[in-house]
């Protein structure tokens, strides 16, 4: 017996099919739903296995008797099916129809809208010409609208004067300059009515193939949603399925029948909703800038308005130090240690093809901390996130010339572009690194290369946190806590940094202070994946006050901006705007002094923005080219290629002895599966027994129960002084020990 599931169109029953001469018909469930009439074995299969699918907008639907009838589209595709009853029958032919007539209508508005819009690019021309035409229109109606006040006002103060005239012979005069202002009123007033109509027209005419095209966008986005879930769904069930037949016996499938029912009800129970993630409208820039005659500049030095005579210097430094058009990161303000540089190797084994099923992984990650599934190093890049956090050093030339400006307000540029240069390297690895092991620990000791040194420590687990510190011998200390949270909801991955960093130079005694932004990993079920970083970055000068408003700007298909752009604004402890910085994020930062700046037009949303009049940019920081062959290694850097190369002397915890990670680099990387998850059980039995340990002292002590505390190896907790935040401060000792290569206190995780 057909039942209706609702007032829509779906219809389902049981109807007999035609399969062959052997078998005859046999019993097949059938579900009719939006124009598309599946069949299952049974009930349960809806689930997950559906055994074909007929489109009734080009079916052909016939009766050949009391009971049967057939269905097909042309040859591709025949049912031959058979009803119960002839009521039954006749149920079914009216709901076929009716589906029927409904999927040739959609199929027909579809037509017409691919008419209208035969091409997607010719499509986007359209609107990009038809956007340029508005926006002439636009203008053209401000004009107007500026004339008619000018003219207007105008033909106000003629007729004032017209009524005050005594003398009658001056009055043909007045009334002559009266009936001119009038007719230039008249003019400019048809002139307006005549823009006001072609705009109107234009935006009618397009107003309903717009709206029309936004349906289908969100009619095809819906579709692509449901499938995907589907596709979800029916994995889990298939995946189910298998391990329940594994399992039990070939007598008991009933139960297992029973037992995917109730999979399915819990799946759906289970769902959480998903943070929609909508493409980002066109940002609005904040502030204005109009590059400033060099002329005038020169002509008139430091007395025009808003120039302080520290700002001049300021800019005469910096230019000093950019001349010759060359990145500031190339030039050599500091000497650099005379004896040969180590070769470091510049290639590594290329990355094996290997094919995996993305959704036997990822279908149980949906809404979960990410740190806290296991992963194959299929998805992984053979790098620890402790590597990752030292590759922030890749253009540490910036920090060494920030350490030899005079002026704080110089050297918060040369920072800031070191904060943005950190996310270049990101921009096409999509591979993520290897969670740090408990006590794991990497060190980069390029002193007398590079004249810095860095030790990093994986100081917690869950939530993971890992602490860096880095020291100059250029006269600066970077320090940083970073804890990852990141979260998978289905179609993009966030990855969201947690932690303050600081940067202090010893000479000035400036300490700037910082956060990381969101990264967001895009694609990740359907299509090439890709990485856009955005947010808001404040960089402050405890010391004195000033501070860098960076802002990263989301990806976004309607902007006319560049895409990864960067803009910021460097203030000092008044609020008052010394420089502009702007470019992306991926490939270079430029500067422009700020000359004078004034209050402009109000944006879009009401708020009045600042015009500032600048010098001609200046370059601070590009990026350098990437290896030769990177797409296969990885899309690593020149020092991301180096970080696991091994090195004598290293602490035994040191992500350089790390085997699965040395089999993942090596393309052995089903062995390096095996070992990670040994490295992880070894933790979890780590874990278990530090806990057991503290249960027990807790016991013989009389104490309540606590949760085990770990203590790292090379830095200790303190409340920082300045952010007033509990963080993990490096306390001493590593470089000593490893120059007496004592190593004996530290634990044996691998």
């Amino acid at each position: 017996m057909a039942e209706l599931k609702s007032p829509s169109d779906m219809y389902k029953g049981w109807l007999f099919k035609w399969t062959n001469y052997i078998k005859g018909y046999q019993r097949r469930w059938f579900v009719l739903s939006n124009g598309l009439l599946s069949y299952y074995r049974t009930q349960a299969e809806m689930g997950h296995t559906c055994r074909g699918t007929i489109n009734l907008a080009t079916a052909n639907i016939s009766v050949e008797d009391s009971c049967n009838f057939v269905i097909t589209n042309g040859g591709a595709q025949t049912y031959h099916l058979k009803a119960s009853s002839e009521v039954e029958r006749q149920r079914w032919i009216t709901a076929l129809e009716l589906a029927k007539a409904k999927a040739v209508r959609m199929q027909a508005e579809s037509d017409d809208s691919a008419d209208e819009q035969p091409s997607s690019q010719a499509d986007k021309t359209e609107a990009q010409n038809t956007l340029r035409t508005l926006s002439c229109k636009v203008e053209d109606l401000s004009t107007c609208n500026d004339l008619i006040a000018k003219h207007g006002t105008a033909l106000q103060r003629s007729l004032s004067e017209l009524e005050n005239l005594k003398l009658p012979g001056d009055s043909s005069d007045k009334i002559k300059q009266v009936n001119e202002r009038a007719t230039l009123f008249r003019i400019t007033s048809n002139a307006m009515i005549n823009a006001c109509r072609d705009f109107l027209l234009l935006a009618q005419t397009h107003s309903r193939k717009w709206a029309k095209t936004l349906q289908q966008e969100r009619d095809q986005r819906i579709r692509l949603e449901e499938t995907l879930e589907q596709l979800a769904k029916q994995h889990n069930h298939l995946e189910r399925a298998f391990r329940g037949a594994t399992v039990l016996p070939a007598s008991s499938g009933h139960s297992v029948g029973n037992a995917k029912g109730s999979a399915g009800s819990r799946d759906l129970s289970d769902e959480e909703d998903e943070n929609e993630f909508f493409d980002a409208m066109e940002d609005v820039a904040e502030f204005i800038t109009v590059q400033a005659d060099p002329r005038i500049h020169r002509r008139t030095g430091s007395n025009i308005s808003g120039a302080s005579s520290e700002g001049a210097f300021e800019d005469q430094s910096l230019e000093d130090q950019i001349s010759g058009g060359g990145s500031a990161t190339t030039l050599e303000l500091v000497p650099r240690d005379s004896s040969p540089r180590k070769e470091r190797r510049k290639k590594i084994p290329d990355k094996p093809n290997y094919s995996l099923n993305l959704w036997s992984i990822m279908k149980n990650c949906i809404g979960k901390e990410l740190s806290r599934i296991p992963m194959p190093v299929n998805f992984n890049e053979p790098l620890s996130m402790l590597q990752r956090l030292t590759e922030d050093l890749e253009y540490h030339g910036l920090l060494d010339r920030a350490s030899q400006c005079e002026h704080s307000l110089e050297q918060l540029c040369y920072v800031a572009a070191f904060t943005v240069s950190s996310y270049s390297t990101t921009v096409s690895r999509t591979g993520k690194p290897f969670n740090p092991l408990l006590g794991e620990t990497f060190e980069l000791d390029r002193l007398q290369e590079d004249g810095y040194r860095s030790i990093c420590e994986q100081v917690s687990h869950h939530p993971p946190a890992a602490a860096h510190h880095v020291e100059s011998k250029f006269g600066w200390t970077l320090r940083q806590e970073i804890a990852i949270a990141s979260k998978f909801r289905g179609k993009y991955l966030s990855i969201m940094p947690q932690g303050s960093i600081h940067c202090t130079f010893n000479q000035s005694g400036n300490h700037y202070t910082w956060k990381k932004i969101t990264t967001t990993v895009h694609n990740i079920i359907v299509g090439k994946l890709w990485i856009d970083q955005s947010g808001e970055v404040d960089i402050i000068n405890r010391k004195t006050g000033d501070k860098c408003h960076l802002k990263f700007a989301p990806y976004s298909y309607f902007s006319r901006d560049v895409a990864r752009k960067v803009t910021g604004l460097v203030t000092d402890s008044v609020g008052k705007a010394h420089y502009i910085l702007s470019g992306t994020w991926d490939e270079k930062m430029e500067y422009s002094r700020v000359l004078q700046s004034s209050k402009g037009v109000n944006g879009a949303e009401g708020r009045q923005k600042t015009v500032y009049e600048t010098l001609r940019a200046k370059e601070l920081w590009h990026k350098h080219k990437i290896p030769e062959h990177a797409e296969t290694m990885y899309y690593f850097s020149e020092l991301a290629l180096t970080l696991n190369e091994p090195e004598e002397g290293v602490a035994p915890t040191d992500s350089r002895m790390r085997p699965d990670q040395r089999l993942m680099e090596n393309g052995r990387w089903d062995e390096a599966n095996s070992e990670k998850q040994r490295l992880e059980e070894k933790q979890r039995a780590s874990r278990r027994r530090r806990e057991n340990d503290s249960s027990s002292r807790s016991l013989e002590e009389g104490q309540p129960l606590v949760e085990s505390t770990y203590r790292p190896m090379w830095f200790e907790r303190e409340e920082d002084p300045v952010t007033k935040e509990l963080v993990h401060v490096y306390k001493g000792g590593y470089w000593e020990a490893k120059e007496m290569q004592d190593w004996l206190q530290c634990p044996e995780i691998y």
